[in-house]
């Protein structure tokens, strides 16, 4: 049997103020081919899974807190106990803010390797309205911030 135990992964902090802990594929025990799972936690006030896209379908499950989610051209507050369907190709954000960190769950498939984590840490995430589709009027800005050295 095989356990991925979420006290024991220490996960990956992102310069959008959130930690990404694998629980199904990256550096978890477990691996599957047919999806991918993991815990995230966004910061107060800002923490953020920036705008981006990516091939697989995804669910974001809201474990606790709130944040506002933006899927193409929609925007809206999300908050505990709530999950949203993410469709392959469709550009996404997901904003903490609140006053306490937000924690959710995503699961996507197919398993795999997605472009924005290495972007992110590498600083060349695509600017949303510039190189990739605006965000939706009003959302919180996308954060292209570059890893501290």
């Amino acid at each position: 049997m095989i356990i991925a135990d979420l006290s024991q992964i220490a996960g990956r902090v992102y310069p959008a103020r959130r930690r990404t802990q694998n629980l199904v594929g990256g550096a978890s025990p477990i691996q599957a081919s047919h999806f991918s799972m993991g815990n995230v936690t966004l910061q107060p006030n800002g923490g953020q899974v920036p705008w981006h896209s990516q091939e697989q379908e995804e669910i974001y499950f809201i474990l606790e807190g709130t944040a506002e989610m933006c899927l193409g051209d929609e925007r809206q507050t999300i908050m505990t106990g709530q999950a949203v369907y993410i469709p392959p190709g469709v550009f996404h954000q997901l904003t903490n803010i609140g006053d306490t960190p937000c924690r959710m769950l995503y699961c996507y498939g197919p398993a795999g390797d997605v472009a924005h984590w290495r972007q992110e840490l590498e600083g060349t995430l695509p600017r949303a309205g510039l190189e990739v589709p605006p965000l939706p009027a009003g959302a919180r800005p996308q954060c292209t911030a570059k890893p501290s050295a």
